[in-house]
């Protein structure tokens, strides 16, 4: 008997499920899609293409690595629900194994013999949603405190501000996409934003503190008192263009968005005039 934690995951829905019973290998491929606009609820498209490599244990795939996509038996056994719904059809109950992601992915499917391989878009599709990026890290200077009137640089750590791929091959497909960084939108706390187009300067020792930063900043107007905790919340987006090739074709995904926020409290100067 094995048992095995693995995602199920239908449009903005996730549930995590438990599932035991006895797991073989297969030999089939393909692609789940589920909850696409338009679209039946699930849309099934495999192959049949010798027997299922090895399950491997590694962690989610890194960016820049390589996957491979198929179709294996569930790992428990089908309900006879399941089992009633196909009889005398030739086929098996599925769920999409990526190597090497170390989860299944998507929701059980009925996988008929004979099935179509998938479309380099279907791949791509995979390949987007396996995409690790990272996080902005935001930086800011001054650093801690920062003071209204007094310009506040912001920028990301740059090692951030570097493409991301992922390269997903099935049989008769390799295709990769890729996220490229296009802008980082700020959200500074006290109503204002602000969008750059690229990591931002970093703040550097000797520098004027009274200088604006000359890619990236901004100037509070008002302390945080009031506020919640007497800081503000900031917040970094980067915002990716994603796009796809391979197997002859190419096509530009929706943007993705990866974020980090801190809290930054604003002091407010204070002058005191008196006799000279």
């Amino acid at each position: 008997m094995l048992r095995r934690v693995w995602l199920v995951a239908l449009g903005c829905v996730a549930c995590l499920v438990l599932m035991s019973g006895a797991a073989s290998a297969g030999d089939v491929w393909g692609s789940v899609e589920c909850g696409q606009p338009g679209a039946p609820a699930c849309d099934l498209v495999a192959g049949s293409r010798g027997p299922a490599p090895a399950r491997p244990s590694s962690a989610q795939p890194k960016s820049g690595s390589a996957s491979s996509c198929r179709y294996v038996p569930v790992p428990f056994e089908p309900t006879p629900q399941m089992t009633d719904s196909h009889a005398g059809e030739a086929g098996f109950w599925g769920v999409l194994d990526c190597d090497p992601s170390g989860q299944f992915v998507g929701i059980p499917a009925w996988v008929p013999a004979g099935a179509q391989p998938l479309s380099p878009a279907a791949v791509a599709r995979i390949a987007r949603r396996q995409l690790a990026l990272p996080g902005p890290k935001l930086r800011t200077s001054p650093t801690g405190e920062q003071l209204v009137g007094l310009p506040t640089w912001l920028w990301i750590d740059p090692t951030a501000w570097q493409p991301r791929t992922q390269t997903v091959a099935v049989p008769g497909a390799s295709v990769t996409a890729t996220a490229t960084p296009r802008m980082v939108s700020w959200s500074l706390g006290e109503g204002g934003t602000v969008n750059c187009a690229g990591p931002g300067t970093p703040y550097t020792k000797g520098s004027d503190p009274r200088a604006p930063s000359p890619s990236c900043g901004y100037l509070y107007r008002r302390s945080s008192a009031g506020a919640p905790g007497e800081a503000f919340r900031i917040t970094a987006t980067i915002h990716w263009t994603v796009t796809w090739s391979g197997a002859g074709q190419a096509g530009t995904f929706d943007d993705l968005a990866s974020m980090d926020s801190v809290s930054l409290r604003v002091a407010e100067s204070q002058a005191i005039n008196g006799p000279r």
